[in-house]
């Protein structure tokens, strides 16, 4: 039974940056997304460590379908690999999810790159949905950063 409750929901999309770039957003100014991403992402602040160490925490302030939430995570950076994983600790997520792990992994492709966004999750109960809308918020703050790269 409690197999039945894990799961992942992922997803692919181009982008038109290089993965270095597009994974140096998070891995060292993760303060800029918001301004990047300013319709789905209200605020970020580090709670532990700094903006640009592996193992630091931050508090994400973030609008998903209409409704303001907030996510405390742990980040994990993959330099080799353009990946950050951030590790769910608290926030609005774990009142329907025991575990919340969004990844967000760039590789190239062609002249830009291919970001396949993931999230590894726990469900609470049996009637909790897949985190499809955070899927979805995911997908959108990746084409915003990457606009916002275009504009720069």
């Amino acid at each position: 039974m409690a197999n039945d409750l894990k799961g992942k929901v992922e997803t692919e999309i181009e982008i038109n940056a290089p993965p270095q770039k597009f994974y140096h957003m998070f891995r060292k100014t993760a303060h800029h997304v918001p301004r990047a991403a300013g319709d789905h992402i209200q605020g970020v602040d580090v709670h532990e460590g700094d903006w640009e160490s592996h193992g630091s925490v931050k508090v994400w302030k973030y609008t998903v379908e209409g409704k303001q939430e907030w996510f405390k995570e742990k980040v994990e950076l993959d330099d080799e690999n353009n990946m950050v994983t951030l590790v769910g600790l608290e926030g609005d997520v774990f009142k329907h999810y025991r575990s919340f792990k969004p990844v967000y992994h760039v590789v190239p492709k062609g002249e830009g790159s291919l970001a396949k966004l993931s999230i590894e999750y726990e469900k609470l109960d049996a009637n909790v949905p897949p985190p499809n809308k955070y899927l979805n918020m995911m997908v959108n703050i990746t084409k915003d950063i990457d606009s916002h790269f275009q504009k720069a």
